[in-house]
Formats: structure tokens, sequence, C-alpha cells
């Protein structure tokens, strides 16, 4: 697959994700305070939990981002991305809620110390963010910078892969706000 068709698909997710996640601030206070039976978070506190994991992978992203392109300076682009491989299925499976045990850090645990409203503005903003990014690496450039990514074994991922684990991220939580709300 061509890297623009990868890079859009990866907007698409993206954009496709956090427009569907907008979408729970509009329901019901109520619904969205309850506590699940059996305990566990609510759909509020989900939302936020979201936001404080954006904020920590767009901190990486952003540092990927300047990484990937200084070595696209040095680098030639073409011949790097021509045996690119996008890792969509193992990414995938992170859109799926409970698809893999994980104990996220206590720094992601949502503090119930901001509003919706501003929980809602920041995830709008940081898929802004997101976008900007995709911008600036248009020609593939994020393919020339990896981090490691603990979270179900993923290992070494590239920028634009880290973008894409952060809206799969969301997806898996889209599914834990479905299931609440049966």
């Amino acid at each position: 697959m061509r890297i623009d068709n990868i890079i859009n698909e990866i907007r698409d997710t993206l954009t496709g994700t956090f427009a569907e996640i907008d979408t729970w601030f509009d329901k019901d206070p109520v619904l969205r305070s309850a506590v699940p039976t059996g305990g566990g978070w609510t759909i509020d506190q989900i939302l936020e939990h979201i936001s404080l994991t954006n904020h920590f992978l767009l901190i990486i992203i952003e540092k990927g981002t300047r990484k990937a392109l200084a070595n696209a300076a040095k680098t030639d682009l073409q011949a790097a991305l021509q045996d690119y491989q996008f890792h969509r299925d193992q990414l995938d499976e992170v859109g799926m809620h409970r698809s893999y045990p994980w104990i996220r850090p206590a720094h992601m645990e949502p503090t119930g110390l901001h509003s919706s409203d501003a929980v809602r503005l920041l995830l709008k903003s940081q898929v802004a963010q997101c976008l900007g990014y995709l911008a600036l690496l248009s020609n593939g450039e994020g393919a020339l910078y990896k981090t490691t990514m603990s979270v179900n074994s993923l290992g070494k991922i590239d920028v634009y892969e880290y973008i894409y684990f952060l809206a799969q991220h969301g997806r898996r939580h889209i599914g834990q706000m479905e299931a609440m709300e049966k």
C-alpha cells in the first residue's frame, strides 16, 4: 500500500474515531456519571482517561515527528519507504475492548478535576495536533523514526503507527462505553 493511502487511512480513522467519541459528551449526564455494575470508571472518567492518554502519546508523537523530519533531511525517503510495513493488524487489536490485558499507569487515571466541556475541548485540540503532525509528515517521513511501545507487545513502532495507536485507543474505549450504555 502506498504511503499516502496509509496516511489518509490514519487521518480518516483518527477523525472518525474522535467524532464518535465527541458524541458521548451529548449523552444524558446521568448515563455519563453512572458507575458501572461491579465498579469501574464512569463514561465521563473514560473520556478524561482518553484525553490523559492522548496527552502522553502526543509527547512521544511530537518528539518522533521532529526526529523523523531530521532523519528525512539526511535520508533517501523513497528508498527508505520501499519496504515499509504498516502494522495494522497488531494496532487494530488495540481498538478492541478487552482484547489484551493492560494496567494503565497511574498518571493516565482520571482525576475528575476537569469539566466535561474542558475534556471535550482538549480532545478536539489533541486531534488537531495529530492532524498537524500528519500534515508535516505527508511524504512518508513518519516512517523514519521508531519508538518502543510496550502495550500489547507492539515493540518499535513509527510515528504513523503511534498516531494510529492513539486513534485505536479511543476506539477501544468507545466499545467500553457502548457496553456500559447497554
